[in-house]
């Protein structure tokens, strides 16, 4: 395997896939990447899935957090544990921030509460969501074409059997 190549693994009845490298054309209004945040509930095999306007950043990650916060109030949840690894959009002065001013106001109102888990730096393998992004990136890839953003958003909902929800847009956090 050349380094640079994702390793994907097919089946075919006559001879293998093979993932082509496909290019944007120039002046495509389209972006060239998406974000995609996600909660894995392994316990009821369960994912939550968010995209992404833009790149991932620090008010994104505010923005994803306090709709987590939303939807696990509404479940009547007091408290979320979150494995979270070290990407600098997680762990900015911003998001400590407004992550303890949040949780502290949360303790008051009965609001669920957030409470970061962060992984040791350099260890993917111990983030539970890790294999399934790798299934997920398996299910979707398509080797001859190149797919638009909205089908991809929805190749990845219906892989991991979630909701399409709006993406979030790029805000102040």
């Amino acid at each position: 395997m050349k380094s640079g190549h994702p390793q994907m693994h097919t089946w075919s009845d006559t001879e293998p896939l093979r993932l082509v490298e496909q290019h944007v054309p120039a002046g495509d209004p389209e972006r060239k990447a998406i974000v995609c945040y996600a909660l894995y509930l392994p316990a009821v095999s369960h994912r939550l899935l968010r995209f992404v306007q833009g790149r991932p950043t620090s008010a994104v990650t505010c923005a994803f957090l306090a709709w987590l916060a939303a939807y696990f109030t509404a479940q009547g949840k007091r408290a979320l544990l979150l494995i979270w690894e070290n990407a600098s959009w997680h762990i900015s002065p911003a998001v400590h921030a407004g992550l303890k001013a949040y949780n502290r106001q949360a303790k008051h109102t009965g609001e669920c509460r957030l409470i970061l888990c962060r992984l040791p730096t350099k260890s993917p393998w111990l983030n539970p969501i890790e294999p399934k992004w790798v299934q997920g990136k398996r299910a979707v890839a398509e080797p001859a074409r190149l797919l638009s953003m909205t089908e991809l958003m929805h190749r990845v909902c219906a892989s991991y059997k979630c909701e399409l929800t709006d993406p979030i847009a790029q805000a102040e956090c």
